[in-house]
């Protein structure tokens, strides 16, 4: 495959780009080492003009957060007709809004946590603390509240007592105008990437989170030592089998394309609990999915020269 060229779009404007820069040149580097020839490129104001000037082969998709995750970068691709690894344009913005995959995978029978939305104008007219008060007697605690939109658990925060609720709600809102309120679930934390193959999409081993603040924010995420993984995760065989099973379902009732990840809980009676998915999953040095990849006894770069090969298939 040494004659292909290949552009890894990272970067952006989100509160992700730090991120996603580190994830494009990871994955650059693996796709190097199966023979690509790969550029990495800044999803920003000259992408299209260099699509035009220059049309790479296929381009691989490794933006996380806003514009590269809700639909709006897959859309100007699909514009240009370049072929490129990741989720379809429509795909991406039912995925990337939290409450509407919930919505989706609830109603075909799947388990999620309970949730209540509030875009910032209910608080604004009917007051906060009669809204919080509502939310507590609704929901319970404890609860997590959290942007309905965006990734890298910006803005998310645990709630055990109501007198949190205030400054999470502010803290949440800092990263977008609607909070999604969650029932928080106590359990195993784990993360199921899937990727597609010939057969169709597969789950990898899952990973097991195991943070030591208890919460998998941001900070847990990006900075080594304050998370513990274990890969493949400490469950027992069926409860290994329905992770998987959920992830594969959601991957496919959400429409998802070549590689996503989700997110569960599998609480103390054995119930997985859908959290949420994500259609770029991370690609850094703490990231999951290449946990996911290595367990699976396969290596990042073969992982994504194959999904390249299936982009440039489809056209």
């Amino acid at each position: 495959m040494s004659d292909r060229w290949i552009a890894v779009l990272s970067g952006g404007l989100s509160h992700e780009r730090e991120v996603s820069l580190r994830s494009g040149r990871r994955l650059s580097a693996a796709l190097r080492g199966t023979g690509l020839v790969v550029e990495e490129w800044d999803a920003d104001g000259t992408l299209l003009s260099r699509l035009r000037g220059s049309r790479p082969d296929a381009v691989v998709v490794a933006l996380h957060g806003g514009e590269g995750e809700n639909g709006a970068v897959q859309s100007v691709l699909e514009l240009t007709g370049v072929p490129f690894v990741g989720t379809d344009s429509k795909a991406c913005r039912r995925a990337w809004d939290k409450p509407t995959a919930k919505a989706e995978l609830a109603r075909s029978g799947l388990a999620t946590p309970d949730w209540v939305v509030l875009p910032h104008s209910t608080f604004r007219v009917l007051g906060a603390q009669s809204v919080l008060d509502s939310l507590v007697d609704r929901l319970g605690l404890p609860l997590i509240l959290k942007p309905d939109q965006g990734g890298s658990a910006l803005g998310a925060r645990v709630v055990r007592d109501a007198t949190e609720l205030p400054a999470a709600m502010v803290g949440c809102l800092a990263y977008g105008d609607t909070v999604m309120a969650e029932r928080y679930i106590e359990g195993v934390e784990v993360a199921v990437s899937v990727v597609d193959s010939l057969d169709g999409p597969v789950a990898l081993p899952a990973v097991e989170i195991v943070p030591e603040s208890g919460l998998y924010d941001y900070a847990a995420r990006y900075t080594a030592g304050l998370t513990h993984y274990h890969a493949p995760a400490r469950l027992a065989e069926a409860e290994a089998k329905s992770v998987g099973e959920l992830a594969v379902a959601a991957h496919r009732l959400l429409g998802l394309r070549d590689v996503s990840r989700t997110d569960a809980i599998v609480a103390a009676d054995g119930t997985v609990h859908f959290l949420e998915v994500n259609v770029s999953p991370g690609l850094t040095e703490t990231s999951l999915l290449p946990m996911a990849v290595e367990a699976s006894g396969r290596s990042l770069g073969e992982v994504f020269a194959g999904l390249v090969e299936k982009a440039i298939a489809r056209g």
